[in-house]
């Protein structure tokens, strides 16, 4: 047995038929290629290892390493130690992959904003949570938890919340509960506008999301047209990606 490290937020899930179910979250789609992030003792590895695709394990604790490569029929060079948020994954893997993963709480929205930077080559991920960002991640407008990840996630990516696992399930049992989700890349899809200035927009208006969005972005120098428009009585819960895509084209006009 592997001691969990608390600094690695590590929480080994037990029950092997919820570890299944995260493993079948995947469907098909253009990819050739599975990378689990933070394998553990390999609970949900077991399930992908009998998959027909190429399976990859990322995972920082060396111990863990050792287990895997001890328990596990795969190629060495498949079993990964180190970070995956420092991996540069078009040196490390050839064409499309999907990310799954139990991923550790302390580091799960920064994986979600590195997939989203390398979209170009993840076309799915399926992966557990801790509940509330699972939730804020697949959160639509209106919704106290929508907010920065919510919208970026959505620009890009189809997300569906799939189900929640209970405490118990884990050793050590977390202090809150997990949920697990699926995002699927939107196809054929291009943000119609310039993308550095709309995430800008995102975050500018979620930074303050109390103000509305008259008071909240007007660091951004607002031109006539939005200054006159509705939105800008609203807040940024209240928009949908629509809204904050017209409001960053508008702001490119000249």
């Amino acid at each position: 047995m592997i001691r969990p490290k608390k600094h690695l937020g590590q929480h080994f899930l037990k029950n092997e038929a919820i570890a299944a179910d995260i493993a079948n979250s995947l469907v098909e789609g253009d990819y050739n290629t599975v990378v689990e992030i933070g394998p553990g003792m390999g609970v949900l590895t077991q399930f992908l290892v009998k998959g027909d695709k190429d399976l990859y394990v990322v995972e920082l604790d060396d111990e863990s390493v050792e287990y895997l490569k001890g328990h596990f029929n795969m190629r060495y060079d498949h079993i990964i130690e180190g970070d995956f948020l420092k991996l540069k994954l078009d040196k490390v893997f050839d064409g499309n992959i999907a990310v799954i993963g139990n991923f550790p709480y302390n580091i799960s929205s920064q994986i979600v904003f590195k997939i989203i930077e390398n979209r170009h080559m993840i076309p799915q991920m399926a992966g557990m949570f801790q509940k509330e960002v699972a939730e804020r991640i697949a959160a639509g407008p209106g919704s106290k938890t929508y907010g920065i990840i919510s919208v970026l996630t959505a620009a890009y990516y189809d997300t569906e919340y799939l189900f929640t696992v209970e405490k118990e399930e884990f050793n050590p049992p977390p202090k809150v509960q997990s949920g697990v989700i699926r995002l699927v890349r939107k196809e054929g899809y291009t943000l119609p506008c310039d993308e550095s200035l709309f995430k800008t927009v995102v975050k500018t208006a979620f930074n303050q999301r109390r103000k509305t969005l008259r008071n909240a972005l007007k660091q951004l120098n607002l031109p006539e047209e939005l200054q006159q428009s509705e939105l800008m009585a609203k807040r940024a819960e209240q928009l949908h990606l629509e809204d904050f895509i017209y409001i960053t084209k508008t702001l490119q006009q000249p």
